[in-house]
């Protein structure tokens, strides 16, 4: 079923509230004076759609930088007679008090507030006025909701000296409540008297009181009839507590793990305690004991434990005192006990470290609330990863992609989970995935690069990233991704490693992408980012992958790009490639990106004058006796002065060397090259070779071009054959061998084009039959 949900599109109720919510003016809203977002007065929604839109507001503002938070955004529910809110879910620092105020004169039945750190006591006495609808009510780490500030001095004088302190409210109690049922206090802050505040709630049916040291529990007896759910996670319990607890006969789930690693407990879990819990709630569904130590044996004897087939039946429990169950539990948490270990465990979902399902439970239980056994875990499906192959991979995937969407800020959860995912998202799970589950991938990977500026992370990051296909499946976050691995590459200091990888994952960025992608990236800085790292790489006299990968990735953003040409030689991209050949004479590859780059350039028209230097010439026509790279080097350079010779004589501006000289060295270098080479370039298009047909000035461009087009459609016809047809190649090629100015090897040529492919239309409508 995971498979399915994970897989099926976003409904339409989602996609509408979704861009309702990124286009609220033009779609629900109007802006009044300029500043102030207002619904348009025949707007009137239901809380369905009104729960929906707080909700993924509140999700898009935590998870997706590019979304704009709106001051006003909560006024919009200020009135029931238009908006109406039952079910809200508010989260960290997107909230304030004067937020909970906009909506107060709303019928909520359910609040959750989850580590909202701003709100404060004033937040309080708006709980108040929902207090006779709400059923439901969570102010998890809210951890100054119980203070308000206080002016000692009450004068203005005195206020600079003085300036506000924060003092605890004591006072304050649910009282008129009367129809709350669930809540949740857990990280409540010491000071609050618990039982105060509590006592006047007639009838609690679940109650959470996480992180909370409570001594005395006693008044939890006054809902024996009604609990059916307790948490008392990281509570450190005694011999009183667990006598408070087995008085609560109705409990369904009971909670009482806690995270060894937090701090000193004095109690130990033992037989004794368990058999109580068995014999006194009876109609326990759901029991959490991770985190304790067992003091004394609480497991059958290894002997019989390991006998028979694995069975969840409470008489066959490797646990002897769950064998007093009367059903096997729905849940049992034995995160980091021994117990998750042994054969027979009366339960169908048990939260531990022994296995993949185990840790997948642990994982999916505490995502939520408890973000430092969360990451334990995740480190433990790390492993599992890495060593063994996952085989609940898409549920595997959804959490941690939830783990890392929860807990942004987080520092141990972004390191584990982004080095899970590497492991998930890697090429022998690739089949499995989704393009949905693919993209919730790299929008978390994003985020985390987003918001840790830390060697692990962004290596992680950039590393997971190299699992997709690019540029393809980052299409969509195109902008976003490039600006932050250029901010990657534009640290001073930068790691090694992550410099190879994000420079890689530019590369691969620009490569195949529509030219305007190509000139959005070039005014994000690429092109001086790049020749930056050359520089750098120059000085240190290394030619290493970040050297050839920024040749490369140069050469790629030019293809077809003026403007990005442009920004080349503006910023000395010249000065560069000449170092650059005199510093490394011998690196074929290097060369080669270097030469493809300045291809690009000579297409420019405005941009050749630039090129026309004596030592410029100089050096391409030696380029044309290269045997670098097969052809690649000498080809490449031979490119570039076909463009500057297409010009004319007139444009030749310079002394030394003669155009007649470079036009003979010309014709020699691409009569030496051997017509079948395989290729190590990729033509988008053949526009750029295309026009230097038509033309009579420069007979060696003309035979370059038909030599270019005769080796590309023989060697590899299925893809150079349809697209020169495509590009009206044909016409040009039959008036090539009609001109008189023409070479009769450059028509020979031609016509041998013209001859390839219509041979593979041919055989290509064979085929079809």
């Amino acid at each position: 079923s995971l498979k399915m949900a994970s897989d099926s599109p976003e409904s339409l109720m989602t996609l509408c509230t979704d861009y309702c919510l990124r286009n609220l003016e033009g779609t629900l809203c109007y802006l009044l004076d300029n500043e102030t977002l207002r619904l348009h007065p025949d707007i009137f929604l239901p809380s369905e759609i009104c729960d929906k839109l707080v909700n993924e507001y509140v999700e898009l503002v935590k998870t997706d930088s590019i979304f704009e938070p709106h001051e006003s955004f909560f006024t919009l529910f200020s009135d029931p007679r238009s908006t109406r809110l039952a079910r809200i879910h508010l989260q960290e620092q997107i909230v304030q008090d004067q937020d909970l105020e906009a909506i107060r004169k709303q019928d909520l039945v359910e609040l959750y507030l989850t580590n909202c750190e701003k709100l404060t006591a004033k937040s309080l006495q708006t709980l108040v006025s929902f207090s006779h609808t709400l059923i439901s009510l969570s102010l998890f780490g809210c951890c100054n909701i119980f203070y308000e500030e206080e002016n000692p001095g009450g004068c203005e004088d005195d206020c600079l000296v003085n300036p506000t302190r924060q003092v605890l409210v004591k006072d304050f109690t649910f009282e008129g409540f009367s129809r709350l049922r669930f809540l949740n206090l857990g990280r409540l802050i010491e000071g609050v008297n618990v039982e105060t505040l509590l006592r006047p709630l007639a009838s609690l049916a679940a109650l959470d009181l996480s992180g909370i040291q409570l001594n005395d529990v006693g008044f939890l007896t006054q809902w024996k009839d009604t609990l059916i759910s307790l948490v008392l996670y990281n509570m450190d319990l005694s011999e009183e507590h667990i006598q408070v607890i087995a008085q609560l006969r109705k409990l369904r789930h009971l909670d009482i793990s806690r995270d060894h690693l937090s701090s000193y407990y004095k109690f130990k879990l033992t037989r004794r305690v368990l058999n109580l819990f068995v014999e006194n709630l009876v109609n326990l569904t759901s029991l959490d004991i991770s985190g304790h130590t067992m003091l004394e044996n609480c497991t059958i004897p290894s002997m019989e434990e390991k006998m028979g087939q694995t069975s969840i039946e409470p008489a066959k429990s490797s646990i002897a005192p769950l064998r007093g169950l009367k059903r096997p539990l729905q849940f049992l948490g034995l995160f980091e006990t021994s117990l998750c270990r042994l054969t027979h465990i009366p339960a169908y979902k048990v939260s531990g470290d022994k296995n993949e399902e185990q840790v997948l439970n642990a994982i999916e239980a505490y995502t939520e609330h408890r973000p430092e056994i969360t990451s334990r875990a995740i480190n433990l499906l790390f492993d599992i990863a890495r060593i063994e192959r996952c085989s609940q991979l898409l549920r595997a995937l959804q959490l941690v992609i939830t783990a890392l969407k929860c807990h942004k800020d987080d520092k141990n959860i972004q390191v584990t989970g982004s080095a899970a995912l590497f492991y998930l998202t890697n090429s022998e799970y690739r089949m499995e995935q989704s393009v949905k589950l693919r993209r919730q991938v790299i929008q978390v990977v994003l985020n985390g690069m987003e918001v840790y500026q830390e060697v692990t992370v962004q290596r992680n990051c950039c590393l997971t990233l190299c699992n997709f296909s690019i540029p393809e499946e980052l299409e969509f976050q195109y902008r976003r991704v490039n600006e932050l691995l250029l901010n990657i590459l534009n640290q001073s200091r930068q790691d090694e490693s992550i410099q190879r990888i994000a420079v890689h994952l530019c590369n691969a960025l620009v490569c195949q992408v529509d030219n305007d992608h190509k000139e959005a990236v070039g005014k994000m800085g690429f092109v001086m980012t790049m020749l930056k790292l050359i520089q750098k790489k120059l000085a240190d006299k290394t030619c290493d992958q970040v050297m050839e990968f920024s040749w490369s990735a140069l050469w790629n953003i030019t293809d077809e790009t003026p403007d990005n040409c442009e920004m080349f030689l503006n910023y000395s991209g010249m000065k560069l490639f000449l170092e650059c050949l005199k510093e490394f004479p011998e690196k074929q590859e290097l060369h080669r990106n270097m030469l493809g780059l300045l291809g690009n350039v000579a297409e420019v028209k405005e941009l050749r004058p630039q090129l026309m230097t004596s030592q410029f010439i100089s050096v391409f026509s030696n380029l044309l006796e290269s045997k670098a790279d097969g052809i690649e080097v000498s080809y490449n350079a031979c490119g570039v002065l076909s463009h500057i010779m297409f010009d004319g004589p007139e444009a030749w501006g310079i002394c030394e060397p003669h155009r007649e000289e470079v036009v003979k060295r010309m014709w020699a270098a691409i009569q030496s090259w051997d017509i079948n080479s395989r290729r190590n370039i990729n033509y988008r298009s053949f526009e750029p070779i295309l026009r230097l047909l038509p033309q009579g000035i420069s007979p060696v461009s003309q035979h370059w071009a038909t030599w270019a087009l005769y080796n590309l459609v023989s060697v590899y016809p299925d893809k150079y054959c349809p697209l020169l047809i495509k590009e009206g190649g044909i016409p040009l090629l039959k008036d090539v061998i009609k001109m008189a100015s023409a070479r009769q090897e450059t028509k020979e040529m031609a016509r041998k084009v013209i001859e390839h492919c219509s041979n593979f239309k041919e055989e290509n409508m064979d085929t079809s039959r």
